[in-house]
């Protein structure tokens, strides 16, 4: 992880004291929430990001040599009875999130903390108590869409999506129960054909599609 981090951030893992924090970034539907892992205002980024506490947790966060999806939950918890329909309606899946460790030191953020997940929503589990609810957001790495089947049909739908304006998939729904008729009918006799000659020769051919 050090190849990315800033020459202060290397001077605060050194230093006799360390105050790491954890900031997160995501995208709900009336607007980005910026919160952190500790109290009161912090301002970084041309963003002010709100303090939470321990009312906000995350789960490990995997970092792998392989070529994987590796993904990332955010938990936040307390949340008033009367708030959770709101949040709950708030969130649309496949909004990115963001993941940053940082550090402080004499209150204010050591330039500049270091991006340890970015991902999109997959995943909102709701869990409620006397005491209250708890939201766990279920982050996933874009690699996820490696194992997705990409799936495309010859319609007109399909390729409209694909190249907007196209339409040379535009008669693909006629043709689908479409009787195609080719050839000629002939009711001449072939030479040499008698009472018991092959009878009239009828070239007229129909095939379905």
């Amino acid at each position: 992880m050090s190849r990315g981090l800033t020459a202060g951030a290397l001077a605060q893992i050194a230093a006799t004291e360390l105050q790491p924090i954890l900031l997160f970034q995501a995208e709900f539907q009336s607007g980005t929430i910026y919160i952190w892992n500790g109290i009161g205002d912090l301002s970084w980024n041309s963003q002010t990001w709100t303090g939470v506490g321990t009312f906000m947790s995350f789960s490990d966060i995997e970092e792998s040599t392989e070529v994987k999806a590796v993904g990332a939950t955010i938990t936040l918890n307390g949340i008033p009875s009367d708030l959770v329909s709101t949040a709950l309606s708030d969130v649309r899946q496949n909004k990115p999130g963001k993941l940053y460790l940082g550090f402080l030191s004499s209150g204010s953020i050591v330039s500049d903390p270091y991006l340890i997940f970015a991902g999109r929503l997959d995943v909102v589990h709701l869990d409620e108590s006397s005491e209250g609810s708890t939201i766990s957001l279920q982050y996933e790495s874009r690699l996820i869409d490696l194992s997705r089947p990409r799936v495309f049909r010859y319609t007109p739908e399909d390729q409209e999506r694909e190249f907007a304006g196209d339409l040379g998939m535009e008669f693909v729904p006629s043709l689908q129960d479409k009787k195609v008729t080719w050839g000629r009918v002939s009711n001449a006799v072939p030479s040499g054909a008698g009472s018991g000659g092959a009878p009239p020769v009828d070239e007229q051919q129909t095939a379905g599609m």
